[in-house]
């Protein structure tokens, strides 16, 4: 299946496990990173140095450079002193007052690690973020004022604490989330790509009716290329429109086959965040519906449903057995797609339930697949053997 796909699609194919539970952090942020506050939380000592002179390497050594403890923000005052000089084995160019961050780790004396360039602006960010320990809704207060800080450094850093950040601790930021600044976040094309999901989870927490219709035009944008984050602010827009933003979906991303797969996907994922973090916005029977409609593409069934067994869609199984048997669903990861979703079906009852009381779905499904397994038994077994 995935030799059919573009890149976009192997991307895809694995961002569905991610949506195949609650994940423990935000949705349709990027790979999360270990932070400043973490590193900190780590280290034994944490200064602010300058540089002060360098030796270059002469072929044999690997030179030195020599800092000056300009501030301290954690560690011994014994042992560290301000103005004084640490220097460490290997030359790094710099110019004289340059300022670097240092995180060491105690053994006989303190080991410190590669130098981090930083700005007065950066250091004062690091020094007073709050420990990785702290309440998850005081330390999202303070890293939500520098999402778009000027400084990359800081910026980066505070993305990254909301990219490792529970959705549930995000949306308890409800009502302090400055709605104005995020909606410019979005409509700015100077926005990294990257951060685009997250803004438009947080307009989806705090938006009106005004910021729905800028979250809809920038979904209905034409675009045969990828949209980094544009199923994050898909996932806004069905928080503030419910169905009838469900509706709009299906019309321009669902339907038509001609729109991109990366469009496509991107709004399967917005429909699975709703089902997963947003129980309620959405009759769970309208979203099984809509997510149906994509049964129709052999491209994404597979895809679908392996979201349709999670969701219990048990009603589809007549349909998933006629799609066994076309010509254009003859795809080996449909195939199995379909025997895994009855095989989820088969067992979806509770543990010693006798075989005369068993739901009529549990029932069609063992008959289902009793069926494959006479007509197909490579697939049903190559199905159950990677079957968890």
């Amino acid at each position: 299946m995935l030799r059919r796909h573009t890149p976009v699609a192997l991307m895809a194919a694995a961002a569905i496990v991610s949506l195949s539970a609650a994940a423990t952090a935000c949705p349709f942020c990027s790979a999360p990173s270990l932070t400043f506050s973490e590193q900190v939380s780590q280290s034994d000592a944490v200064v602010l140095v300058k540089w002060k002179d360098g030796k270059k390497s002469d072929g044999r050594l690997p030179g030195s450079t020599t800092y000056e403890v300009s501030e301290i923000a954690k560690g011994s005052q014994a042992t560290l002193k301000k103005g004084k000089d640490v220097v460490l084995a290997r030359f790094r160019p710099g110019k004289k007052g340059d300022l670097f961050l240092l995180l060491g780790t105690r053994a006989v004396n303190v080991e410190w690690g590669t130098p981090v360039e930083v700005s007065s602006a950066s250091y004062k960010y690091i020094a007073g973020a709050p420990h990785p320990k702290k309440p998850a809704a005081e330390r999202l207060k303070y890293f939500l004022q520098y999402l778009e800080f000027p400084d990359d450094v800081v910026s980066n850093d505070a993305y990254a604490e909301f990219a490792n950040a529970p959705y549930k601790d995000i949306a308890k930021l409800a009502k302090d989330l400055p709605r104005e600044r995020i909606r410019k976040w979005i409509a700015s094309s100077d926005t990294a790509p990257t951060r685009l999901g997250l803004y438009g989870l947080l307009l989806g927490l705090c938006g009106k009716a005004d910021d729905a219709k800028l979250m809809e035009k920038k979904i209905l944008e034409k675009s045969s290329d990828y949209r980094l984050g544009i199923e994050g602010v898909m996932s806004g827009y069905l928080m503030l429109t419910g169905e009838k933003g469900l509706k709009v979906l299906e019309d321009a991303k669902l339907k038509d086959e001609k729109v991109a797969f990366s469009e496509t996907y991107a709004a399967m994922q917005a429909i699975g965040f709703i089902w997963d973090y947003a129980p309620g916005k959405i009759k769970q029977a309208r979203l099984r519906k809509s997510m149906r409609i994509l049964l129709n593409r052999p491209t994404t069934a597979d895809l679908v449903i392996a979201n349709l067994a999670r969701w219990k869609d048990w009603g589809i199984q007549p349909q998933l057995m006629k799609l066994y048997d076309d010509k254009e669903y003859n795809i080996p990861a449909v195939k199995r797609a379909i025997v895994r979703f009855l095989l989820v079906c088969s067992k979806d009852m509770k543990e010693g339930t006798p075989p005369e009381k068993e739901p009529p779905h549990v029932k069609q499904a063992k008959t289902n697949l009793a069926t494959l397994r006479n007509k197909d038994p490579k697939t049903v077994r190559d199905a159950e053997r990677f079957f968890l």
